[in-house]
């Protein structure tokens, strides 16, 4: 997103007091009184003076079952001259289970406490920024953290409801009191009740949740590498992804409190959520796609295109469905794993969010809905924006695999082939393996190439790889990724810290107290180089291709097909480069193995890509028919997309 100077005209103030005091005027002033145009909140109220409180809000759920109604800690920030001039501001909102347990942002931080229980540091910048902006900024405890009852139930009724109680109150419909026990009534008289969610994760995973309930209030959700349906994030198609369930988690994060009094949800947790892979009501009521037709939010939607963590399944229904349904939406996909985007565009992204919440919460016309609606890092630091996304011109074209000249060593191109190809499971190997050897003939894999690229030929969306196999064996799980094969330099996202470094120095966004410092550790890109590069992936049980609810035997020598997700990706595979497929097993360390070793024999002629190319199938067959002399990449600009620039803005506070 280019860089906005801003001019303004002055007219000189006699001191610093009359300056804050026109200010003031100004920001208070009815929003009909304006002057037409660009609009920006200003840093004009005092964030040492805010308002610092504690509210429970009643969920009207038992989750603990002890005969009472829940009630959810919310702590807030809040602006105080505002309120004693009867303005009512909006609200950012961080629902989360980690305030107590494991901290927030890159350096976790917990909140803090005075001793009359009333916040001294929210974490992150949200309260140091916009604060003094007019906007009120509450982190909420999930049931079952920190100072809430209640149990985790991981992305369930009681996660959502906790959160979706708290927007409820904020716009009058739900009951909060000034303790956790007392009986004294508190309203949120002092807000519009607008409401923007935020945050990375867990937390981002609950602003879905909410949004998708279609709760009335909530204007935004900004979800920052999180999850879109629970049973993704456990499985795919039926093969395990963690050696654990979600018991764990809700244990990992459960106060003192919770684990004595929440054994019946754990219990649930256990038998409703079974290592089979089976889909049950509990991962269903988990699904936040299938409602994405109540949501009344905007979604800016934040995500790392090799997070392997919260993985980029959770992007493309996700995105597609709010688009079917009309949703704003803006997108930013960067090249690193599971990174807030404070900690790889620091200073594009408070200003991009500072704009987003002013249009969505104040109602300024600034034009960033009408920006183009995705940024994407082709390299690192190096962002392109694209008008639309996917681009126009997108389209699925269908590559097919054929055999090479030796075993396992294939091509990949628009005509189908017979024959097939044999690989034998073994978990010790991943992708990265398996894309190192791709021109070898090895028995754990099957790999498929284009020939070299004479154009750039950019992928973008979600790609979906139909394999038709006969096993050997009663289990068998199967791994389907696309590579970019040749040299580049990539963030290091395999690496500590995903595809970042952190540094010493810091830098301040917002203002800071003693208790809450505005001043982060600054960071900067970590980056390998590479001669291949993992696009996109994808797994499933094979067991699954009968009834994709309920995993079953394998008849051993009998043909499965079966189509794998493949996660949502923006790529341009340069010219000079090639285009690959790689069908094998276990992907070691990103699905479990199954409970036998089986070898698959892979039928070329029931076995295809459905891969996003803008430009279609013309632009594949352009991309590989004929040679010519590659343009340095960033020279060119493909549909949609403008050159890369570098985020170089310096941050206007604290230097």
């Amino acid at each position: 997103m280019s860089i906005r100077t801003r001019f303004t005209t002055w007219r000189p103030l006699a001191t610093a007091a009359a300056a804050t005091a026109a200010l003031l005027a100004t920001f208070l002033a009815p929003a009909t009184a304006q002057a037409a145009g660009p609009r920006e909140s200003q840093p004009v109220y005092s964030y040492e003076n805010a308002v610092r409180e504690a509210v429970w809000v009643d969920t009207r759920l038992d989750g603990d079952g002890d005969g009472r109604t829940d009630r959810v800690a919310v702590d807030i920030v809040r602006p105080r001259e505002a309120a004693q001039k009867g303005r009512k501001v909006p609200v950012i909102m961080d629902a989360s289970p980690y305030y107590s347990c494991c901290g927030r942002g890159n350096e976790s931080q917990l909140k803090t406490y005075d001793a009359n229980g009333d916040i001294v540091r929210m974490p992150l910048f949200y309260d140091n920024y916009f604060v003094p902006r007019g906007y009120a900024v509450v982190g909420v405890d999930l049931a079952g953290t920190n100072r809430s009852d209640g149990c985790v139930d991981v992305g369930g009724r009681s996660d959502i409801q906790s959160a979706k109680a708290v927007v409820d109150w904020l716009n009058g419909r739900a009951t909060a009191y000034t303790t956790r026990t007392g009986t004294v009534r508190t309203k949120a008289g002092w807000t519009n009740g607008r409401t923007g969610m935020i945050g990375k994760s867990w937390d981002g995973t609950i602003a879905n949740g909410v949004a998708a309930t279609g709760v009335k209030g909530l204007r935004t959700i900004v979800p920052i590498s999180a999850i879109s349906t629970w049973y993704d994030y456990y499985f795919a198609k039926g093969a395990p992804l963690y050696d654990s369930g979600p018991d764990w988690l809700s244990n990992y994060v459960d106060s003192p409190d919770a684990r004595a009094r929440c054994a019946a949800v754990q219990h649930k947790l256990v038998d409703q959520a079974p290592r089979t892979g089976d889909l049950t009501p509990l991962w269903t009521e988990r699904d936040y796609v299938k409602d994405a037709r109540k949501v009344r939010a905007s979604v800016f939607l934040v995500h790392g295109m090799q997070d392997l963590n919260v993985r980029l399944q959770h992007v493309g229904p996700w995105w597609d469905a709010l688009a079917k349904n009309g949703v704003e939406r803006k997108i930013w996909l960067s090249q690193t794993g599971h990174v807030d985007p404070f900690d790889f565009r620091r200073a594009e992204w408070v200003d991009t969010l500072h704009r987003w919440f002013d249009h969505e919460l104040l109602g300024y016309d600034n034009g960033i809905d009408r920006e183009p609606m995705a940024d994407i890092e082709r390299h690192p630091d190096q962002w392109v924006t694209s008008t639309s996304w996917p681009p126009r011109g997108t389209s699925a074209v269908t590559l097919r695999p054929a055999k090479g000249s030796r075993p396992g060593v294939g091509t990949l191109g628009l005509t189908r082939a017979k024959g097939t190809e044999t690989v034998t499971d073994d978990p010790a190997l991943s992708e990265t393996d398996w894309a190192a050897r791709i021109d070898t003939s090895t028995p754990d894999k099957a790999g498929f190439t284009t020939g070299t690229l004479s154009r750039d030929l950019r992928l973008s969306g979600s790609s979906k790889v139909t394999v038709t196999a006969t096993p050997t064996t009663s289990t068998a799980h199967l791994s389907a990724v696309l590579v970019d094969l040749g040299p580049d330099t990539i963030r290091d996202y395999a690496a500590s810290g995903e595809g970042i470094t952190t540094l010493t120095d810091r830098t301040c966004w917002g203002a800071s107290t003693a208790g809450d410092s505005a001043c982060f550790k600054q960071t900067q890109a970590r980056t390998t180089a590479v001669d291949h590069t993992v696009v996109s992936r994808g797994w499933a049980d094979l067991g699954t291709s009968v009834d994709p609810g309920k995993g079953v035997p394998l008849t051993p020598g009998k043909a499965y097909t079966i189509t794998l997700d493949l996660g949502a990706t923006d790529h341009v595979v340069p010219a000079g480069h090639r285009l690959a497929l790689i069908v094998a097993g276990t992907d070691k360390d990103l699905i479990d193995p199954p409970s036998t070793r089986p070898t698959l024999t892979i039928d070329l002629a029931r076995t295809s890509a459905r891969v996003p190319l803008v430009g279609g199938s013309a632009a594949f067959a352009h991309a590989t028919k004929g040679a010519r002399t590659a343009v340095p990449h960033e020279a060119r600009a493909l549909d949609g997309v403008r050159a890369p620039h570098t985020a170089h803005r310096v941050p206007g506070e604290g230097r």
